[in-house]
């Protein structure tokens, strides 16, 4: 095709001044993808004009000079998204993550004495005193925590978990197939619906290690059930001779009624009623970052400290600062500074003047109405918090204003119901509005 050989040069395209901020090697990568994105649109039989170079490599040149995990805005629904990162950290623990990002830190070294320290100092006594165990110890991720924990107590014996319990968490990770992997011989017992305590008692062997509890964070199962306590399930291992293991999920500290949700059991209730072990997760309720939270009895998370796995799953200094700034809002009763509690409170009343204003800049159909906000990242299945949201409608369709909204530079993320995409803004803080507000009426 004759239109080919008028295809501008890499070199001269490269020099443009409209390149002239970005680096050498963004401005020639952005110069090639402009002609290649050219050539093939002559080539399909709809050529974009060649005057357009300039303007085609001005814009892959700020996509190479984006990162990829950028922020966004959650107007999603869900307060614990998974694929959002789910906890938003406090401003105190954004300040404390920067510091130590920003500059060498106290990481592993005793000021007092000028020797090495230990890293876990940072927040042991905090898990401690806030929910009342013996011993704590942080790692990089709880999936990691309960494959460690099982090493280091069970290996090579039986593992007894409720069929009830035999849950699959996100990526396909699957329970039982987390006790086989760590050395243990998984016992089932009960049904999906009922377990009883008899059942876990008649399961129990001299080759029995442990007893493992496994809150079902992604699902919920209603009608004729029956599960026993923590506290019962904790005594009849504890009468046994055997260890009682909680993977208590969320990492609750406070008591969730006081957002209009279902009582969701706490770390302080797990070590008040007798587990030896409990294994939770930093970015759910407590409202810090991804880390495998595991507390309890001394001798029990001495075995878990001790063994060369926690090397492996060893945590960083990052995620330490995020979550020892986390835990002291709780010691300073200062919770509701922390995003996931500050959003939970909310009420219907003060999330639905920002729906109105979402509703006022966009353009289009909008329609304001009641919902329900979930809580996500495994936490309060099948329960909701009142909420205002709006829909927008669009002649493309809902999925590209979705994709729109996604695409934009505040990332909006809404979800698609009824043909149209809800925003439900009990997850925005009042300084996104503004943002929020532009791009809408940017689509105009």
């Amino acid at each position: 095709m004759s239109a080919l050989r008028h295809l501008p040069k890499v070199d001269p395209l490269s020099q443009s001044p409209r390149l002239a901020s970005y680096p050498e090697k963004v401005r020639i990568q952005a110069a090639r993808e402009a002609i290649a994105e050219l050539r093939a649109s002559i080539q399909s039989g709809a050529p974009l004009p060649l005057e357009s170079a300039e303007a085609l490599a001005e814009a892959h040149a700020e996509r190479l000079n984006e990162l990829s995990l950028r922020p966004a805005i959650n107007l999603s629904g869900v307060v614990l998204h998974t694929g959002l990162g789910r906890a938003r950290l406090a401003p105190s623990a954004v300040e404390a993550v920067r510091r130590v990002a920003a500059s060498h830190s106290t990481l592993e070294f005793d000021v007092e004495t000028g020797h090495r320290g230990d890293r876990q100092a940072h927040v042991r006594a905090a898990l401690c005193e806030l929910t009342g165990a013996e011993d704590a110890h942080v790692l990089n991720n709880a999936a990691g925590a309960v494959f460690l924990a099982l090493q280091a107590l069970c290996a090579g014996r039986e593992v007894i978990l409720s069929r009830g319990q035999m849950v699959e968490i996100g990526g396909s990770f699957r329970m039982p197939d987390i006790v086989r992997s760590s050395g243990c011989r998984l016992v089932e017992v009960g049904c999906t619906n009922k377990t009883h305590l008899h059942d876990y008692e008649n399961a129990i062997t001299e080759d029995t290690a442990a007893i493992l509890r496994c809150h079902p964070s992604n699902f919920k199962i209603i009608g004729f059930v029956k599960e026993p306590s923590v506290a019962e399930i904790a005594e009849v291992a504890r009468k046994s001779g055997v260890r009682m293991i909680d993977d208590q999920g969320n990492a609750c500290l406070v008591d969730t009624t006081r957002y209009g949700l279902p009582k969701q059991g706490t770390l302080q209730e797990s070590v008040a009623a007798g587990s030896d072990l409990i294994v939770a997760s930093g970015d759910k309720m407590l409202g810090a970052t991804q880390a495998g939270l595991v507390l309890g009895k001394k001798e029990a998370v001495a075995a878990v400290r001790k063994h060369p796995l926690a090397r492996a799953l060893r945590v960083d200094k990052l995620t330490l600062a995020a979550i020892e700034a986390t835990l002291k809002l709780y010691q300073q009763g200062r919770e509701l500074e922390i995003p996931i509690h500050r959003y939970l409170a909310r009420t219907p009343e003060e999330i639905r003047p920002l729906a109105m204003r979402i509703k006022k800049a966009y353009p289009g159909d909008a329609a304001l109405e009641e919902g329900l906000t979930e809580v996500g990242g495994g936490s309060a299945p099948g329960s909701g918090i009142p909420t205002w949201r709006v829909g927008l409608a669009s002649p493309e369709g809902p999925e590209v204003l979705a994709r729109r909204l996604r695409s934009s530079k505040a990332r909006i993320m809404g979800r698609i119901e009824r043909d149209r995409v809800w925003l439900d803004p009990r997850t925005l803080d009042r300084e996104e509005l503004p943002l929020v507000e532009q791009v809408l009426r940017n689509l105009g």
